[in-house]
Parts: C-alpha cells; structure tokens; sequence
C-alpha cells in the first residue's frame, strides 16, 4: 500500500505539471519540481540530526526507567485493567509487561521506538492465539486498536518538529494532543468493548476510566475560564513541566534503585542512535513525494476543492489546509510526518493549519501501517473486527482535533 502511496504522488505531480505547461502556459512548474527534490532532501538531513539527538535522549532515558523497575511497577498497576480487557491473557503473562512498555513508548512520543516492542508483544499474544492462529485473537485486537489510536501523554518527535521549523514554543500544542488523542483512544476502546462485549462497567475498569475522564474534564473545565492567551500559556506550562518532571522522575528512582544511571543511559541512547539512523531514507523518499506534489499545484488544487464544499456549506474553511495530514496519516507515519513538517514551512510554524496539523499528527497512529506490520508478523490473515475500530479512532481523533484547535487557537 505505501509502495502505490508513494507512486500515486509522483504520478499525480506529473499530470498537474503537464495541466500547468500545456493548458495554464506556465513553463517555469518543472523548474520548481525538480527544485523541491532537492529541498526536501536537504531538510530531510537537517530533521535528522534533530530527530537523531532526540531520540538519543528519550531512548537513554527510557532504559533508566526501565533498569529502576519503572515499568515493571507500571506493569503491575496495570494488570488487573488488563485481565479484565484481556481477558483471554493470563496474569503476569509477559505479554503484559511488553504491551505496557509500548504503550509508555507511545505515551512518550517515541512511535519509532515503540514499533520493536509492540511487535514482541504481538508475538507473546500470538502464543496464546492457538485455537485459529491465522485470525486476530480478541486480545491482539485490542492491543492493535489502542496501538493505533497511540495515547500520547508527551509527543516529544511533534515537539521536535516544531523546534526545528524554529517555533518560539514547541509544546504550545501539548494540551491539544492529549485532549485529542485521550478522544481517539476512548472511541477505540469503546468500540472493540462493544465488538467484544467486555464488561466496560467492571468496577476496576470504571475506575481506570472514570480517573481518566475526571482529569480531561477537569482539564476541560479549568480551561473553559481561560482566555485564547492563557490557554496557550497554560499548555506550554504543563508540558515543559510535565517533560522535566518526567526525567526527574526517571533520575531519581535510578538513583534510589542502585542504578548506574550514566551507563544505562549510554545503553538505551545506543538504540535511539540506530533507530534514528534507518530512518533518513523513509524521511527523503516521503518529504520529496509531498514536495514535487506541492510544486506542482495537485496538493492546492484538491484542497481548493475541499475549501469550497465545505465554505459551501457556511462552515469555517481554515481547517482545510491541515487535512493532508489526517488523511494520509492512517496510511503512513512517514507520509504524514512529511505533510505535518510541509504545512509548517508552507504556512509557518505557529499558524493555524500547522498548529492543528501537529495536534492531528499526535492524536492516533498509523491504522494500516500497524496492522500490515503487527500482523503480518505473527502471520495474521483475518483482522476480524481491527480495521473497523482503529478507522472510528482515526475519525474521532481528527474530529476532535479540529473542535480543539478551534476552541484553543480561535
């Protein structure tokens, strides 16, 4: 799929290239084609060296948090919801403890990082998918839908993003992301609950949930008294703090723990680096996809079409400019990381469009790439109920982007 994804654009680039020379008379279109490969392959450099520090640091971080017993305890918080949502997975099956490193991964931003751990987790879940192997059990169903709707408590790669594009706040979109990803992951709970008939009103998961949607309320209702300004203020507060407090956290527990924090610092940035390292050439082939498509015209012209539906219907059209993101974001990370850096350069970093291209990007994963690659490595052949619920995720996490980053950013 990503293969014809990425064929499409250069395919579609031609066309409008052509419509502009031979029917609009504008010769100089093919100049700036070509010129946009090799700006795009620049930036792609340039976002790799952010991109390579980045990952570096949390990775590093992530493995003193690992070594002090962090996740194992998280783990342990997290079992009884897990029997209970899973409950075809016995306790203190080593399954659970992978699927909440993940989704700490996931929660940290690091979906790079997250991708090898949900895949050892998919494969502890398929020991236990015996009865019909080449089906997803209701397990890896649930673990696949909330993979893709990526609960992202501090989406440290967007933060990235906006530093590098030279933003004078890069976590302004803090609060956003996690009201519209906190929205995706319940629709997608939600809906495999209902596929799955799971006991939603058990009185552990009313308390997982009910804390969940008492905080986000009270988020909401502290928020509802606060100016445009104040709101931003608020967000950027909360996530810087939220960041160091996070590290602090890490730190201090190593060092409690006996930990030699240095050393496993050193071993999880050692992993980052590697990561980082393989991803440049995804990051060329896609930015310069999407920048031969802009320079053609295609990407104006169907987002003109769109505008003028919905500006049609007597609604506010601004939110146009950021749907390439949703849309190509259940098909590839990389696509839609691509549009997400090219909607900042193109509007500018603190615009509306890129703001809430970045709130979109941080509120679910990507549907089809997770499950061609989660099931495909377990060898799964029917995906049941899968595709249905991470989609109704996907609609509901750019849904309430879209209402968020109107209500904090007007």
């Amino acid at each position: 799929m990503l293969n014809a994804l990425w064929l499409a654009f250069f395919i579609l680039a031609s066309i409008a290239g052509l419509f502009q020379w031979l029917v609009l008379n504008d010769a100089q279109v093919f100049t700036r084609i070509v010129q946009s490969l090799f700006d795009m392959a620049a930036l792609s450099v340039s976002l790799m060296i952010l991109l390579f520090g980045t990952l570096t640091l949390w990775l590093g971080f992530l493995r003193i948090a690992e070594s002090a017993g962090l996740i194992d305890l998280l783990g342990r918080a997290l079992t009884p919801l897990f029997r209970r949502l899973m409950p075809g997975v016995p306790a203190g099956h080593p399954a659970i403890g992978l699927i909440t490193l993940n989704f700490a991964a996931n929660g940290l931003g690091l979906d790079n990082a997250a991708t090898p751990i949900g895949l050892r987790a998919m494969r502890e879940l398929q020991t236990l998918n015996t009865a019909e192997p080449e089906a997803a059990s209701n397990a890896q169903i649930l673990f696949l839908v909330l993979n893709a709707s990526s609960l992202t408590l501090l989406p440290v790669s967007i933060f990235m993003y906006r530093a590098q594009q030279g933003a004078s706040d890069p976590t302004l979109v803090f609060l956003p992301i996690l009201l519209a990803t906190s929205a995706s992951s319940l629709a997608g709970l939600l809906s495999v609950a209902f596929m799955q008939r799971l006991k939603l009103h058990d009185p552990v998961v009313l308390a997982w949930l009910g804390g969940l949607v008492l905080i986000l309320a009270g988020f909401m209702a502290v928020l509802a008294t606060l100016s445009s300004a104040a709101i931003a203020a608020t967000s950027s507060l909360l996530g810087n703090l939220t960041l160091f407090g996070i590290i602090m956290i890490f730190l201090l527990a190593g060092a409690y723990k006996k930990v030699p924090v240095y050393e496993r610092f050193v071993e999880g940035a050692k992993e980052g680096f590697e990561i980082s390292r393989n991803l440049l050439p995804y990051l060329v082939a896609m930015l310069c996809a999407i920048g031969v498509l802009r320079a053609s015209g295609a990407l104006d012209v169907a987002l003109d079409g769109i505008r003028w539906i919905v500006q049609a219907a007597g609604l506010d059209g601004r939110f146009v400019d950021a749907l390439p993101t949703a849309l190509v974001k259940p098909f590839s990370g990389s696509a839609a990381r691509a549009m997400l850096i090219e909607t900042m350069q193109h509007f500018g970093v603190d615009s509306f469009p890129a703001l809430l291209a970045a709130t979109i990007q941080g509120s679910t994963e990507t549907t089809f790439y997770v499950l061609a690659v989660y099931f495909g490595a377990v060898g799964i052949q029917r995906a049941r109920h899968a595709v249905g619920c991470a989609l109704i995720a996907d609609l509901a996490g750019v849904l309430a982007s879209i209402g968020i980053c109107y209500w904090f950013f007007g």
